[in-house]
């Protein structure tokens, strides 16, 4: 049996030396690294002296040559540890050209990673010896160990602005012939793409209603409109409903036959060629159903990378957003586990450059007051939602709280609103807030944009 002690630990002092000559020679080099290099990631502590030498004189907008960096050593009684004056100058004397110090920070920095990944498997090793009845918690722990080292590893830098604008005007419109994935994802509601110009990339979309109000069903046919009309991949989590039952709402909506009748089996045989045709047509499309019941954050952002690399995803929709587990032992409230939450969505938004959607509930709030309109305060154990969100849009239909018989006692001149529901959109982090109204076919459990053309006016 080889033993890890046999294996040679993952470094490259060669390329460590070459930094700090490349910092030593070339006083611009310390700005090109010090964002990709962390004085922790040098293997050998004589190495990371000297870089942390080199910042410390950064710091305080002094020059960096071998005789300030020998005196700063020499102040932190470091100096003899690293070999003296003589070992700066053997390294600069060895450099071969200090152009390329990019490179050789992101090998010190590739290293680095995966002698932290060594040590995590040492971590987890140690937690499945001892840690119990516990399993989820110690599965979790251990995905929040990986995933912090692939967070880490994704390190921005500036980007002139004149690309930004470039890339936006070669960009086609939403509604232009050659639209496609790389900027916006359509929800398929003309009105509502209008409004907000699409769902774009990178972008968490927060959908929330009091229960039975639409949230899911909504989120669904986006999801379905997407696949289908641009075809987009798409993960669903739902973490309320069975992978059947959604694929059951799908086929409904999709066919245009009644959802109950459906699970009943009771259709006719003109019905069942609808069904045939629907299931064809979703068949085809990239959806793919994850329905595990309990899921921790860490758990959903596992799965989500995995897809990804096997499919590259377009958008992720979780429902809702309640049901995920923190994955915290630490005895935090349910605010802040949520605010965590929300937060680590937005982070998987722009880790793989998708749409999330998530599912909301709302509290009691609009039902205890008039009139029952949503409102950001009402976004249940909302923590840091709100600030997370790009865009936050709330579900509202009238039908559910006043009946046909008050609606005409109140407003008898206008049309009672059956089957009309209000998409609010109460936050639009890069363009207009606004009401959007599609019509909700309950008994095909699917939104459909309203008709156009039609004169009356459905809310006063």
């Amino acid at each position: 049996m080889v033993t890890s002690d046999t294996k040679v630990v993952p470094s490259d002092v060669d390329a460590e030396e070459a930094v700090l000559a490349s910092i030593l020679v070339d006083k611009e080099a310390i700005f090109k690294v010090q964002t990709e290099v962390d004085p922790r990631d040098f293997y050998r502590d004589t190495n990371r002296f000297v870089y942390e030498a080199c910042l410390a004189l950064v710091e305080r907008e002094e020059t960096i040559d071998q005789v300030m960096v020998a005196h700063e050593l020499s102040r932190k009684h470091q100096l003899e540890d690293v070999g003296g004056p003589a070992f700066l100058s053997k390294i600069i004397a060895e450099l071969p050209t200090p152009i390329g110090v990019e490179h050789y920070a992101r090998l010190v920095r590739r290293d680095s990673i995966y002698r932290n990944l060594i040590g995590m498997t040492e971590q987890i090793k140690n937690m499945a010896y001892t840690a119990g009845p516990e399993l989820s918690a110690v599965l979790d722990r251990a995905q929040d160990l990986i995933m912090s080292l692939r967070t880490s590893d994704q390190k921005g830098d500036f980007e002139h602005v004149r690309n930004l604008l470039e890339e936006y005007l070669d960009a086609p419109g939403i509604d232009a012939p050659n639209a496609n994935l790389l900027h916006q994802i359509r929800t398929g509601f003309v009105d509502l793409d209008t409004l907000l110009g699409g769902l774009k990339r990178a972008d968490l979309v927060i959908v929330a209603a009091r229960p039975s109000i639409g949230k899911t069903s909504l989120a669904l046919n986006i999801a379905r409109n997407a696949a289908i009309g641009q075809d987009a991949r798409v993960a669903i989590f739902s973490l309320e409903m069975a992978a059947a039952q959604l694929a059951q709402r799908m086929l409904a909506s999709e066919s245009g036959l009644d959802s109950t009748r459906l699970r009943l089996g009771e259709h006719t045989e003109p019905e069942e060629q609808k069904m045939l045709g629907a299931v064809g047509v979703l068949a085809g499309a990239e959806v793919y159903i994850d329905d595990t019941a309990v899921q921790s954050i860490a758990e959903i952002r596992a799965k989500a990378h995995r897809l990804h690399r096997e499919h590259p995803l377009d958008m992720i929709i979780v429902d809702y957003l309640q049901l995920i587990h923190g994955g915290s032992n630490r005895g935090e409230s349910r605010v802040n586990e949520v605010s965590e939450i929300s937060r680590l969505l937005k982070g998987l938004a722009r880790e793989l450059d998708v749409v999330v959607i998530a599912c909301s509930q709302l509290s009691r709030a609009p039902e205890q007051r008039t009139p029952h309109v949503p409102m950001l305060s009402d976004l249940r154990e909302s923590g840091s939602i709100e600030q997370d969100a790009d865009i936050v849009a709330f579900i509202y239909r009238e039908e559910m709280y006043v009946t046909e018989e008050e609606w005409q006692r109140i407003y008898p001149n206008k049309h009672y609103p059956e089957g009309i529901a209000q998409i609010i959109i109460a936050k639009n982090r890069n363009g207009p807030t606004g009401v959007v109204n599609l019509r909700f076919r309950k008994e095909f459990t699917r939104f459909e944009d309203l008709d156009l053309r039609q004169s009356e006016t459905v809310y006063g």
